[in-house]
């Protein structure tokens, strides 16, 4: 699992978890915002999904976040969350939610629960690292999808191409993205980053 604590390569990392979350966070808003009226039904590297229901993913991602520091529990989430977690305001609904589960994370305590996934218990620091990368591997989706900038920031490729590579089997196990792809050796660090996620840049 992700130790915020942990080190690159012998020196400390420049970052905490927050911050990398933060920047995650960050780089999909800045994707959203540049989505155009006539862009929503656009495709994106996730095949089952157009950009809009890409953007109403991590919607509903974020959404999810202050019931379950809170203490509530997927299991008994009823029909807490059904419905579109977007409306008729897509880029409205991300920047509402975004900020209540930052809000949620930062807060004293934020960091400091076991929260109730549907795969069971984790540690909320698990938890925020998971959406992490979940974030930053779909911002590049969005960025693809839309034809905007695809560059991600620097550091949070480096920590999640570090961190995945520790821990590839476990993530190839959970079925939550496609199966690697191959890149050149010359390929940069974001390219071999991705193709861990079955991105092809």
């Amino acid at each position: 699992m992700y130790d915020p604590q942990s080190s690159w390569q012998g020196e400390p990392m420049s970052s905490t978890l927050l911050e990398q979350y933060d920047h995650a966070v960050a780089e999909v808003d800045a994707r959203v915002r540049k989505v155009r009226d006539d862009q929503w039904s656009d495709p994106t590297p996730c095949t089952d999904w157009d950009v809009r229901a890409l953007v109403g993913h991590v919607v509903d991602e974020q959404r999810w976040v202050p019931y379950l520091l809170a203490g509530g529990a997927v299991a008994d989430a009823g029909d807490r969350f059904a419905g579109d977690p977007l409306g008729d305001d897509p880029a409205g609904a991300w920047q509402r939610e975004s900020k209540l589960a930052r809000d949620a994370f930062h807060a004293r305590d934020g960091l400091d629960h076991a929260v109730a996934l549907s795969y069971g218990e984790t540690t909320a620091r698990d938890y925020l690292w998971e959406l992490t990368r979940d974030l930053a591997i779909h911002a590049w989706d969005l960025a693809r999808g839309i034809g905007a900038d695809e560059r991600l920031d620097p550091e949070l490729v480096r920590r999640i191409h570090h961190e995945t590579e520790k821990d590839f089997e476990s993530l190839s196990a959970s079925g939550m993205f496609d199966p690697p792809v191959t890149v050149p050796a010359s390929a940069d660090l974001q390219a071999r980053m991705l193709a861990l996620f079955g991105r092809k840049p």
